[in-house]
């Protein structure tokens, strides 16, 4: 089997992001998501106290154990449900903007419907213990596990441990106090987690993605394969190409009628120049072509009666110099005010001024 020695190519890393192949951490959105709760918490932790506070006085005052009417009770509990969703709302959506967010920055804004089709393979138990003890990664993983427990646990211990004497001192304080005090061990113990479990996170990413582009190298034939497959079939190139002579067949039937002269080698190059002494500063090529080219070139200014005047090195000159759509470099303005002088002569055309020389 060959090496996989070459870097993806761009197309090979679209078909691996379309059947969701990305480099992904979800313990990196669980740690953000555990931090950025606590923060919330933090913020509109009061809001939702007070709007549970608010459900359960309103449910469990003496007017309402006392209303003994049943039509009430589903306007009663769907005013509860509203009360609680208005005060969890911010919690709940921030956390959710976390989700979205955390996952945008580790593979992009990316929506694959086949990744939501049902996949009852996932569901067998066996394919599941595979992955965990399989003798691959599994058993790696498993040991990586079994190092985030115990150093999660650390962690939550040295946040109690500060604390032991308050907590064994908790039954002298009131019920707002004491919890004051859960909410602030609950706090501390989560952060600290969550720092750790942002470190632990960050090094699995990295690890995620040195495995994804190793996974999506290439051998040097795959590579070739890629390229010829990018190329395209050889009918649909030639009919491209037959497109794109067609177009420069109508746009040179469009332009060279336009023409005021074209200048010729006499057979392999042809260039056809237009002057307006209104609108240009130097006479502009509208037209030029090589070999079968500048044959047609000849036939459509002999057809549409555009002078043809032989000059072979002042054709292959503004070939190779000027582009079709740019007026002549100065170097040419001599000789091409002689050819059009002497066109103008022929066909009874007059200017008001020349060519500047």
């Amino acid at each position: 089997m060959a090496d996989k020695t070459e870097a993806p190519t761009a197309r090979r890393r679209q078909e691996a992001r379309e059947q969701g192949q990305v480099a992904r951490s979800p313990d990196l959105t669980a740690a953000v998501l555990l931090l950025g709760g606590l923060l919330l918490l933090r913020w509109f932790g009061m809001g939702v106290v007070a709007a549970l506070h608010s459900v359960v006085a309103e449910n469990l005052a003496a007017p309402a154990l006392a209303d003994t009417n049943s039509g009430r009770i589903g306007a009663q509990i769907l005013h509860s449900v509203l009360l609680a969703g208005v005060g969890m709302a911010p919690l709940l959506g921030g956390m959710v903007l976390i989700i979205i967010a955390v996952n945008v920055a580790q593979v992009g804004f990316n929506i694959n419907g086949a990744r939501l089709a049902p996949n009852l393979a996932a569901l067998n138990p066996f394919r599941g213990l595979n992955r965990i003890l399989g003798p691959r990664q599994g058993g790696m993983q498993l040991l990586m596990n079994l190092l985030k427990v115990v150093l999660v646990g650390l962690i939550a211990y040295s946040a109690v441990n500060d604390r032991l004497g308050q907590i064994v001192s908790v039954q002298q304080y009131s019920f707002l106090q004491i919890f004051g005090i859960g909410c602030d061990i609950v706090f501390a113990i989560g952060l600290r987690v969550g720092v750790l479990l942002l470190v632990l996170a960050i090094i699995d990413y990295v690890h995620q993605r040195f495995r994804h582009e190793k996974q999506l190298k290439m051998t040097k034939q795959e590579v070739k394969d890629e390229m010829r497959r990018m190329e395209g079939d050889p009918l649909i190139k030639q009919r491209r190409r037959q497109i794109a002579v067609q177009r420069a067949m109508q746009k040179l039937k469009k332009d060279i009628p336009k023409a005021d002269v074209v200048v010729t080698n006499p057979t392999h190059y042809a260039v056809a120049l237009k002057y307006d002494e209104e609108t240009m500063h130097a006479p502009r090529v509208v037209a030029k072509g090589v070999d079968f080219m500048a044959q047609r070139i000849r036939q459509l200014a002999v057809e549409a009666g555009v002078p043809i005047v032989e000059r072979a090195p002042l054709a292959r000159a503004m070939y190779r110099m000027v582009e079709v759509g740019q007026e002549i470099p100065e170097e040419f303005y001599a000789a091409v005010a002689e050819i059009l002088a002497y066109v103008y002569e022929l066909t009874g055309k007059t200017v008001s001024r020349a060519v500047a020389v």
